[in-house]
């Protein structure tokens, strides 16, 4: 349903990483790109969902950006439990460090569980002693997997996609019997100290902004610098609706972060 046609400019190709299938997206001819890496991680709540569902959100960040994207498809729940996913993601940003991209032109984003995915790939290779991207993009960031934010009830019925059973059932799927408050799970109660510039886009209409708002206060509390942004009268990864104004704008805003931390808007052909 949400499968957007790329731009005739944007060429795509399938590859790997990370020992999972993903999609690569250039915006120039093969060969004459630049060393910019955007690493991608697409939402579904852990259950659902693929690279090719938000190409479009990746082809249109990478416009600001002089290199390439990746668009990982990790292993999905309840095939593929917890922590089957975040084991894939690290994977994947473990073997572009080790392929050679400079961390200092790698970005990561991602949207919903892929936005949670990413802070906790970010966490994970802090632990590990990997070095962090130059910046992070997070769209309505499925952040807390026991559901206790208060927009939890406040926006139910607002919502336009989710109920909170709904929600509550992807997040069984994923975590199988796990603990849903554990950092891994749920980073909005983890430490987020040492992690990079962060912007997070989130709806005001959706269960999931106070995910955003906590996230948002908790990075701030561990020092870390963070943009949030909330977009009145949106739903849920707004960003996916290439006909709203609204999705438009929160991605030029949110290519120009990326562009901003990697140095740099890139040169208009």
């Amino acid at each position: 349903m949400f499968t957007r046609p790329l731009p005739a400019d944007v060429d795509v190709s399938a590859t790997t990483l990370g020992g999972r299938p993903a999609l690569r997206l250039r915006t120039a001819p093969t060969g004459t790109a630049g060393e910019d890496v955007l690493l991608y991680l697409h939402g579904g709540g852990f259950v659902v969902g693929s690279a090719r569902v938000t190409a479009h959100i990746s082809a249109a960040l990478l416009r600001h950006l002089d290199g390439r994207a990746v668009s990982l498809d990790y292993r999905l729940a309840p095939e593929h439990p917890f922590p089957a996913a975040p084991d894939d993601c690290l994977a994947a940003y473990r073997e572009l460090l080790d392929s050679g991209v400079d961390p200092q032109r790698l970005v990561v984003a991602g949207d919903s569980a892929g936005a949670a995915l990413a802070v906790v790939t970010m966490m994970r290779a802090r632990d590990a002693g990997l070095p962090m991207p130059a910046a992070a993009v997070l769209f309505s960031p499925a952040v807390d997997l026991t559901l206790s934010g208060a927009s939890m009830r406040s926006k139910d019925g607002v919502d336009p996609f989710f109920a909170p059973a709904d929600l509550e059932w992807l997040f069984d799927q994923y975590l199988a019997g796990g603990d849903g408050a554990a950092p891994g799970a749920s980073p909005v109660f983890a430490d987020l100290t040492g992690l990079p510039p962060l912007l997070i886009q989130v709806g005001s209409s959706e269960l999931l902004l106070d995910d955003a708002v906590r996230l948002a206060g908790r990075a701030g509390a561990d020092e870390v610098a963070v943009t949030l942004e909330v977009v009145p009268r949106q739903p849920h990864v707004f960003q996916l609706d290439d006909g709203s104004a609204e999705a438009a704008a929160a991605l030029e805003r949110a290519g120009r972060f990326l562009a901003t931390r990697l140095g740099g808007e890139k040169e208009e052909s």
